[in-house]
């Protein structure tokens, strides 16, 4: 009997021991682009600030990055080599969103919070990283194959592409009016799919004009015509859920856009004292001068 509880007893560990490091944490993916080579990899688990086997590890090619970007995206973004990585965790409901990036050059944090509640993603925390500089568009692709593979549930399609079309727009109004701005105006028109899939084109550009107003920003015909395509798109989902996940995320967007605002306001406080100190120092040179 003793032999047999020890036999047990020894089969057990050893089991314990092969169980990998991620089992105690089964909520969470590391998502790699497929083209890295084993330093880059290991650099990019760095920006992650995980180890490597901490987090069940999956690879996203450019093939399956193109087929969400195709037709949304510029080829010049999306490239011929999988390279962005994500590192996704989920959260319990109603945790919201916590998204950071590294060598993102392109796509800022709250661009991606917006995009992934239209593709139905509202509770996580991701960190969207590569070796080097990259445009990250291609970086939603591996977040869905992360959440996918998490949850068991597959996420609409229409989501996903609409999802990627937003981001996108979103990229290109931020070159000209900031991503807060860009991501507040499409959130404001998510949040009204009831009443603008009732619009035709111009009632609907003639809401883009009014709440642009709202944020002191000039679109252009080609800005106003995207947005009413998104807006087009949008109409493929269910309205009440959309409002919903948009409402969920809203006071995450906040923290980012005051978290923003104190950094650029505490940057502007030591531009004035630099150059408080500069300008004093040029006043004693005056004076040095005159004797």
């Amino acid at each position: 009997m003793k032999k047999t509880v020890t036999v047990v007893l020894i089969l057990v560990m050893a089991l314990g021991m092969a169980v990998p490091a991620y089992a105690e944490n089964i909520q969470s993916r590391a998502v790699i682009g497929a083209d890295l080579n084993d330093e880059q990899v290991a650099s990019v688990y760095n920006m992650f600030g995980i180890n490597r086997g901490d987090a069940i590890e999956l690879r996203v090619t450019n093939d399956e990055e193109r087929q969400w970007l195709q037709g949304y995206v510029d080829e010049s973004l999306i490239g011929t080599r999988s390279i962005s990585c994500v590192y996704v965790e989920l959260l319990p409901s109603g945790s919201g969103m916590d998204v950071t990036t590294s060598n993102i050059s392109w796509c800022t944090g709250e661009m991606y919070i917006s995009a992934l509640a239209t593709a139905g993603i509202t509770d996580a925390r991701i960190v969207v990283a590569a070796p080097f500089e990259v445009s990250g568009t291609a970086a939603l692709t591996g977040v869905y194959k992360a959440y996918e593979d998490m949850t068991g549930k597959k996420l609409d399609d229409i989501a996903k592409l609409v999802s990627t079309q937003e981001l996108t727009i979103i990229g290109e109004l931020a070159g000209e009016i900031g991503s807060m701005d860009s991501t507040s105006i499409v959130n404001d028109l998510k949040l009204m799919l009831d009443e603008t899939r009732k619009m035709s084109d111009d009632e609907i550009r003639a809401e883009i004009v009014e709440i642009a107003g709202r944020y002191n920003v000039s679109l252009t015909d080609t800005q106003i015509r995207q947005l009413i395509s998104l807006c087009r798109s949008l109409e493929g989902l269910d309205a009440d859920s959309l409002k919903a996940r948009v409402e969920e995320v809203q006071g995450t967007l906040k923290k980012v856009s005051d978290a923003k605002t104190k950094v650029v306001g505490f940057a502007e406080s030591v531009k004035k004292v630099v150059t408080s100190v500069a300008s004093f120092f040029d006043r004693i040179k005056d004076i040095i001068a005159k004797f």
